[in-house]
């Protein structure tokens, strides 16, 4: 397929060479274009804007927030209007994916991911997709390369961004949690790492309680595979989602307030995980290192 990607972050860059590698036909575009070198080496074709990278079957976006995302596709020489179906797998806000699904000129699919650099370096990705199933099967081909399964949620494109902030808070809840029983045992004399291996090996062995579970063991804050303020950004959009849909979510509060934290504590360059470390830190307990 004739494929346009757009963000060449950690994960977008992941995601546009497993396109490559599967044999597509690339293009794509950074606001930093020496993002795209390797690629390019490896057969990508570098567009010079937004607009160029949708000209095909389809587009692909991987932008940090609803602001890259309206840049790009409203902004000039963006991708509104363009013939591509945009295939949306930013984490951004209900009411944005709602805007996209209006005035997309080739088709709207939201497909947000789960999942961490590695994952997405493995094509092993889940795909999250919502949208006409027309367009969702068109795009199949493309999951398929990115990803290890596609969960599809119906045909009205901003469900998977419920879905995708859903997930993301149920994480957050995860390492709150785990960071509070961690510091129990830890201040009892118990070892975390000794506590981590019991609990995942026995009620706990889900992949996110062993990969944030290892995070917060080692304090492996930095660098971080998904930077802590983009996780602040991610639990605002849900607490607006809670908003729109009069949901009572007051754990949301409590993890937005430990990403606030961690931020103004120990920088913006930390992993989301980090929001552990305000347990630690308001325990009395020093992080590795320092």
């Amino acid at each position: 397929m004739k494929v346009g990607f757009i963000g060449l972050g950690n994960m977008g860059a992941a995601m546009a060479a497993n396109l490559v590698e599967a044999g597509h036909d690339v293009t794509v575009w950074n606001r930093s274009p020496d993002k795209a070198d390797a690629l390019v080496e490896t057969g990508a074709t570098l567009a010079q804007y937004p607009a160029d990278a949708a000209q095909g079957d389809v587009v692909m976006t991987m932008l940090a927030d609803d602001a890259a995302v309206e840049a790009v596709v409203f902004g000039e020489h963006g991708i509104a209007g363009a013939p591509a179906i945009h295939v949306s797998h930013s984490t951004i806000s209900i009411a944005l994916a709602e805007r996209l699904a209006a005035t997309s000129g080739g088709g709207f699919v939201s497909a947000p991911v789960f999942g961490r650099p590695p994952a997405a370096e493995a094509g092993q990705l889940f795909v999250i997709a919502a949208g006409d199933s027309a367009l969702v099967d068109a795009c199949q081909p493309l999951f398929d390369a990115i990803g290890q399964r596609t969960f599809r949620i119906g045909d009205t494109a901003p469900a998977a961004n419920l879905v995708k902030l859903s997930g993301n808070f149920m994480i957050m809840a995860a390492v709150e949690a785990m960071a509070e029983a961690m510091t129990l045992a830890e201040k009892g004399g118990v070892d975390r790492k000794l506590l981590l291996e019991v609990l995942t090996g026995t009620l706990f062995g889900a992949p996110i309680y062993r990969t944030y579970g290892e995070i917060i063991v080692e304090d492996r804050f930095r660098p971080a595979g998904f930077a802590a303020p983009l996780g602040l950004k991610d639990m605002t959009l849900a607490d607006a989602a809670a908003t729109r849909y009069g949901a009572v979510m007051p754990l949301l509060g409590i993890v937005r307030d430990q990403l606030r934290s961690a931020i103004a504590v120990d920088g913006e360059d930390v992993d989301w995980a980090a929001a552990a470390s305000s347990v630690r830190h308001a325990s009395g307990i020093a992080l590795k290192g320092q």
